[in-house]
């Protein structure tokens, strides 16, 4: 495979996450909190991360932690991501298994991506990320949060 192919390849599976990610927005209704997340990310192909966060839930804050693995990328970075959270009803509807779409990139000190967390609980994450490293990022992955 040439980079003209490559490029093509990573720029049409951008599309495809993102086309998605925009219709969901609009079909999730308000805002019921928002997060903040603290993580450390590797990736050869298989990627793993660990990390953790807060949440903000009718006015109160929950310390949380982050694990998982997945597929998609290359690279190390520390990512810094801020969100929204939407479908919240219970604060113990937060915990649990992930399913994530990310995208992203990271070059030294300057790095940007977005990332789609969603649960069988119906509880949806869409976050703004900001990476430092060396990392490429285009994937799906399954995280596990918990409460501190």
């Amino acid at each position: 495979m040439n980079a003209t192919q490559s490029l093509l390849g990573t720029a049409a599976a951008l599309m495809l996450l993102a086309t998605p990610a925009a219709a969901q927005q609009r079909q999730l209704g308000p805002q019921t909190g928002s997060v903040r997340i603290e993580q450390l990310q590797v990736a050869f192909i298989g990627s793993g991360q660990v990390g953790g966060g807060t949440l903000n839930f009718r006015g109160r804050s929950y310390g949380i932690t982050i694990g998982g693995v997945g597929f998609g990328g290359i690279g190390a970075s520390k990512l810094t991501a801020r969100g929204r959270v939407y479908g919240l009803k219970r604060v113990g509807d937060f915990a649990g298994a992930y399913f994530q779409l990310q995208e992203g990139w990271a070059l030294g000190r300057a790095g940007r991506g977005s990332v789609w967390l969603q649960n069988a609980k119906g509880v949806t994450m869409n976050l703004d990320t900001r990476r430092q490293g060396l990392q490429l990022s285009l994937g799906a992955d399954g995280m596990l949060i918990g409460f501190k």
